[in-house]
This record gives C-alpha cells, structure tokens and sequence, in this order.
C-alpha cells in the first residue's frame, strides 16, 4: 500500500475518553506521526500518571480510513473493541490469585485435582521426546504456579485454538514440567477448565462478577457480544489487507478478550495500585525471587534482553536499570497487537492496542512518548 505523508488535515479521529482533561495535543500529534508513519491503521491509548494526569484517545490513520469512516467511528466515542489477544491472560491470572487468596484454589495443588487430563492421554498419540508414562506423570504435577508463570513445558498451542479440533486435540511436551520458561496458551486453557469446574461457571460469568462489572469494563468480554458487530475493529495484515474482525468459537483465556483503552486501563490501574498498596493478589503476580529464573523466551538462543526479564503469576518482570521494575504483558493475534506496562515506582502505567499487524513495532516509540525512555521488552517481543 502506498503510504500517504502525514499532515495535519488527517483523516484522523481523534476520541477523548474524558472531558477533564489538560492540553495533551502534542500527543495527539506524536501518536498520529508514530501510526502513519508505520503503517498501524488505528491505535488507541491509555496512560495514567501522577498529579491526576490521564490520556485516552483512539487515533485513526487516514492511510486505512476514509473521512466518511472516521466520523462513523466518532459516533462511538471511545468505545472501539479491539483483540486484546495474550492481554487476555492477565485478568484471568489476576482472577486466579484472588481465588487464591480466598482459599477457593491453591496454586501449588495440581491441577488434575480440579478436571482431568484428557488432552494429555491419546491412544496412538505422538509423545515427541517424552514416553507416554513420562508425560502423564508430567501432567499430573502441573499446578496453578506453574502454569501462571509459563513453566509447564507446553507448547503454545497443540492446535489453532479457534479450529474444531483444538479442544480434542493432543497436548504433547516440548520441555520437562518445571524446568524453564517456556510460554504456553495450553496451559492457560487447562487452568481455565479448572477454575470453571471449581466455580461451577463459565469464565465469562467469573470473569464479569470478579473484574468486569466492580471495574466499570462494560465494553470488555471473553465472549462475542452483539454490540461488537458494530463496535469491533478489523485488523489488517503487514500487507495492509483487512482481514477482518477475527470472531472466535469460544472463550478462551489465553487469547479471545475484546476490550477498549479505556476499559482496560482501568484493569491495569487496579494491578498498579495494588502493586502499590501490598495487594497481596498484585505482589503474587508481579514479586520476583532473588534467584528467580530468566524468562529466556527461545531456549536454545539467549538474548541481551532475556538478562533483565523475568516471568511472575501472570505478567512479565522487567528490571530496567532507568525506571526500576517494570510490569508488563504484550498481545498478539496477529492483526492485532497490544500492550500494557506499569511502572510502580514512579506511579504510571499505559496500556495501547491496535489492529495492524505492524502493531509492535511501535513498542519505543509509544515508550519513549510516554515513559520518557525505552525498555528490553521491545526486543523480547520483536527479536
């Protein structure tokens, strides 16, 4: 696609999330250079920081839509749903370590003691490196910790989770239970089984009762709504291709969440403040063990930005010798990209979401615009 120079006669809209907000056009403008110059069809922003100051905006690239389009858009101010994809797994960790904490699970109980282990038995299944004995007794020491830190083993998916076959078909080791990071969508999906079986719901139904509905997320759901026909953005491929709003056949922990900027900053500001109050849910999730693990995303390949990265119930760690510790998640389905990170020491944290596959490689830019420098996740993500 033939990019178009940015000008200040955008196709943009530009969509406040508040009316009580300062003069934050130089973002406006900064945001506006960063997606037409990259390629990114739409982002939208969220950030927090102290003195009462907050940003929220959706910015539309005229690259990707017209001016008929964006005013379209602007009927729904704010209220654009996008995948949120992995950002999925951090409000079910969070849900998990309140359970916890309530006692309705304990994260170092296997997890076969809440649902079977089907997917992990299949007769004539292919075991990879693992006999099947071996295997099954791996399975059966998965628990809640393991899994919430991306230790299990797993691959990510043994199938595409939205075809048919996925929820039949054969998990199989890539790695010995317990013995590295190693990230996996599967492992997400077990623990999901288990926290429906303990709660006797669906995960949407928890998932409203314990984060959406107390935190206002009325625009956020695992599950399709009818309102997303109207409200859910495409995605586009690097091509610049639109390929559409992406509808998935379940809900699913690791990757099916719709939401907003605006919904979803205000899940992360719940994590920061706990993380700042000595929640004991946030400081599961985000504390770090003095000789904890590095989170080595390719095992066989270790990288300058695996040094200071390191895995929590949930969310990952980074020790940033400019801002301190560094909580974040990034998203990725594809044609959508998003990512949030929390900064707890210097009370900020932003969350952003876009739906172009070009999405991350933004990740410095937006950084440098909102936190004032950059960090190692960008090449975690991208190397």
């Amino acid at each position: 696609m033939k990019k178009i120079i940015y000008s200040f006669v955008l196709l943009l809209a530009v969509v406040a999330c508040t009316t009580k907000q300062k003069d934050y056009s130089k973002l406006d403008t900064a945001f506006a250079q960063i997606i037409a110059t990259d390629s990114v069809p739409a982002i939208s922003v969220a950030y927090i920081a102290p003195n009462d100051t907050f940003y929220c905006k959706e910015i539309f690239n005229p690259q990707f839509y017209t001016q008929g389009q964006t005013d379209s858009l602007k009927m729904h101010s704010n209220e654009s749903v996008f995948q949120a994809a992995s950002l999925s797994k951090v409000v079910f960790a969070y849900i998990v370590n309140k359970m916890a904490q309530r006692g309705e699970i304990d994260l170092d109980t296997p997890v076969e003691k809440y649902t079977n282990l089907d997917r992990f038995e299949k007769e004539g299944g292919d075991y990879g490196r693992f006999t099947k004995e071996q295997s099954l007794e791996m399975a059966k020491k998965l628990t809640p910790r393991i899994i919430l830190s991306h230790r299990t083993g797993l691959p990510n998916w043994s199938a595409s989770p939205s075809s048919d076959q996925w929820p039949t078909s054969h998990i199989t080791f890539k790695f010995e239970a317990d013995s590295c990071y190693g990230y996996s969508g599967e492992g997400f999906a077990l623990l999901q089984r288990a926290v429906e079986a303990i709660k006797g719901k669906t995960i949407q139904e928890i998932a409203t009762e314990e984060v959406f509905a107390p935190l206002g997320m009325t625009n956020t759901s695992y599950a399709w709504e009818e309102k997303y026909d109207t409200l859910a953005l495409d995605g586009y491929n690097r091509k610049g291709e639109n390929r559409g709003k992406g509808r998935h056949p379940r809900a699913n922990v690791g990757y099916t969440l719709r939401t907003t900027a605006a919904d979803y900053i205000k899940f992360v500001k719940t994590l920061m403040d706990g993380i700042n109050s000595n929640d004991p849910a946030a400081v599961a999730m985000t504390n770090i063990a003095p000789d904890a693990p590095k989170a080595i995303r390719y095992a066989k390949e270790h990288r300058d930005c695996d040094s200071t990265m390191y895995w929590g119930l949930g969310v990952g760690v980074e020790q940033n010798p400019q801002f301190g510790k560094a909580v974040w998640h990034w998203g990725n389905n594809g044609n959508f990209r998003a990512l949030f990170i929390i900064l707890p020491e210097h009370n900020k944290c932003f969350v952003y979401f876009t739906n172009g596959a070009r999405g991350h490689d933004i990740v410095n830019k937006v950084t440098q615009e909102l936190m004032g420098g950059t960090f190692a996740i960008e090449p975690w993500i991208n190397s």
